[in-house]
């Protein structure tokens, strides 16, 4: 592996490769259509089959195969648990005693907030010292802070504005007002993937999208094939996770004949136009297609899992997905982002008490068994799990607001002054504390991080030099962290 730092010369693609990548985008966005077309049950492709998929992937650009970052890496995928709509830090994992001391009170601060907010408001949750590390985490994530060993937090986070769709676009892609590609977009172009029957990016959100929908997981001026593929993982059933990945009505001998002879004829038209290569990607994405099929709904099966594994993860739709997830990483994908639900379900503007507790109930074991089940794997080392959401929320009441949250005075605002992020594996010190707000919780005081920063850390545990990894568009070279950002070497183990 080398670990020369990357060249913009070999950064920089050729119309010819940007129209091959393009046009492998369009073929996975139509892979739906694909499927429907070439159908097939999840069966083990054939030995022939399989043979055929490497000498079609070795004779093909394909972006997608698996290239070596160019320094050192400590990670090689990423795993992203999007909590949407803001999760107050300190009433998670940022405890705050002097809103206790301070509960009803006016609070001085000239930092102006989205709504009107009122007094200081304490948690309704009690924090508790976990681990050899003794670092305090709120009791609605109790069985998470079991492995708080594991995991750094970062308690000085900030962003730019306290709306959801910029923050979230700065979170994802590094931007807020114009459309720029995700981090797990930039990370397939850096990485490729090391599975080439499975989508390299996966995104999935139980019961629809979030606020913003495709914009978190889009590739932007990345070619196509590095957009996210969105799954609703609320669906139990393959076929509806995954649409068109069962044939009924053609076998797969039928299937993989018909496949050869539309090669065949593809084949023709390509040598007639000199090899053109977004034809030639076309080509390839209708054999991802085809051998998804063999792989994609075992993957996804959780059942295949012991009974101990999927009791270990707890029951619900959050246990479900961080299980697949862990079959996913095993099967070479790179990067998987899981958001907590549709919509904003963390965006408590009232009854914070019972939303909040309802929500970490919801995916506290499931975090701490898919950590667990990492670590006994081997694999947390190199795997990164980021834990967030798009910002914080203030540490003063929300005042009543007709229509915006029912009247009620039990409630946060959102912050982007300061919240909190963790990190676990992937290179990063367990067990450490990163920053702080002040004695209220308001805003980021100590070793501050901007998500800039964030992003640059990230890429630089994957190998990156986030000021050099760049994409030529437009005239000018881009990157994730546009002319921003900082690599937080202090929670580098």
């Amino acid at each position: 592996m080398s670990h020369e730092p990357a060249r913009l010369e070999d950064l920089v693609v050729t119309r010819r490769e940007l129209l091959c990548r393009s046009g492998t985008g369009f073929g996975a966005l139509a892979l739906g259509t694909m499927l429907a077309e070439t159908g097939g049950l999840g069966r083990p492709a054939r030995a022939a089959d399989q043979a055929k998929a490497v000498q079609i992937a070795a004779t093909s650009a394909n972006p997608l195969l698996p290239k070596g970052p160019p320094l050192k890496a400590r990670a090689k995928r990423v795993v992203h648990l999007f909590m949407n709509g803001g999760p107050s830090h300190v009433d998670t994992f940022d405890p705050k005693p002097m809103l206790a001391k301070h509960h009803g009170k006016p609070v001085p601060s000239n930092l102006p907030t989205e709504r009107k907010t009122g007094a200081a408001f304490q948690s309704p949750y009690k924090f508790r010292k976990y681990g050899q590390s003794g670092v305090e985490v709120s009791e609605i994530f109790e069985k998470t802070g079991a492995m708080i060993d594991d995991i750094c937090v970062i308690r000085s986070m900030h962003a730019d504005v306290p709306n959801h769709e910029p923050s979230l676009m700065l979170m994802n892609c590094g931007e807020s007002r114009q459309a720029r590609p995700s981090l797990g977009s930039w990370v397939l172009y850096g990485l490729g993937t090391e599975n080439q029957n499975l989508p390299g990016f996966l995104v999935m959100c139980p019961d629809g999208f979030p606020i913003a929908e495709s914009q978190n997981w889009q590739s932007a001026f990345l070619p196509g094939i590095y957009q996210g593929t969105h799954l609703d993982s609320k669906q139990t059933d393959v076929e509806k996770l995954i649409a068109h990945i069962r044939n009924h009505g053609v076998d797969q001998g039928h299937q993989r004949a018909q496949l050869d002879l539309l090669a065949e004829l593809n084949q023709v038209h390509l040598d007639d136009r000199k090899h053109e290569a977004d034809l030639e990607a076309r080509i390839q994405s209708f054999e991802l297609a085809y051998r998804m099929q063999s792989e994609a709904a075992e993957a996804f099966d959780v059942s295949q899992e012991p009974a101990y594994i999927r009791a270990l993860y707890g029951p619900g739709v959050h246990a479900r997905q961080l299980l697949a997830t862990r079959r996913l990483l095993e099967r070479g994908v790179r990067f998987v982002q899981l958001w907590h639900g549709a919509g904003q379900p963390w965006d408590h503007h009232d009854d914070i008490e019972t939303g909040h507790r309802e929500l970490g109930r919801q995916c506290d074991q499931a975090i701490a068994g898919f950590l667990f089940d990492l670590k006994q794997r081997g694999m947390l080392d190199d795997t990164l799990v980021v834990w967030g959401g798009e910002f914080g929320r203030t540490p003063t009441v929300e005042l009543p607001t007709p229509g915006a949250n029912a009247g009620k005075m039990n409630g946060r605002d959102h912050n982007h002054y300061g919240f909190t992020t963790w990190m676990a594996g992937g290179g990063v010190k367990g067990g450490y504390v990163h920053g702080a707000t002040d004695e209220l919780g308001f805003q980021a005081v100590e070793k501050k991080v901007h998500v800039h920063d964030l992003h640059a850390t990230i890429l630089h545990l994957l190998g990156f030099d986030h000021e050099k990894f760049t994409f030529h568009y437009a005239g000018r070279d881009f990157r994730l962290t546009d002319v921003h950002g900082n690599i937080v070497h202090d929670v580098v183990a």
